[in-house]
């Protein structure tokens, strides 16, 4: 990456770069001015917000005693948040529909077909 900077901070700086971006392009687009401290602050907000929302996350995965994050495990920390879980499901579902459809879903030989064929092959 950037130097000795370590990744996380890197990450969080990015974040909070795009974070103030959007805040300034909404402002123009609506017409207003917005201070340099309130985008910092939401900048800011956004961040530790995201943040938090990945700390639940994990839980709730490693709860599930998964290593692998669905839907549902980014769904129920949002719940308090009626609009974002509502935002969430949309692009989820968006997300869903480009998802090319596979007719045939790949299928691995059991284990005990495995054995078999390494039998059969001369070595």
């Amino acid at each position: 990456m950037e130097g000795d900077e370590p990744v996380s901070d890197v990450f969080r700086d990015r974040f909070r770069v795009s974070s103030v971006c959007i805040c300034e392009s909404e402002a123009r687009k609506n017409g207003m001015e917005i201070s340099e401290s309130m985008t910092s602050c939401i900048s800011d907000l956004a961040y530790k917000f995201s943040e938090q929302l990945a700390k639940d996350i994990r839980l709730f995965v490693h709860h599930a005693r998964r290593k692998t994050v669905k839907i549902e495990d980014v769904l129920i920390p949002t719940h308090r948040n009626e609009h974002l879980t509502a935002s969430l499901r949309s692009l989820w579902e968006d997300l869903k529909a480009k998802e090319p459809q596979s007719d045939r879903k790949k299928r691995r030989k059991p284990p005990r077909e495995e054995e078999e064929d390494e039998e059969d092959e001369p070595s």
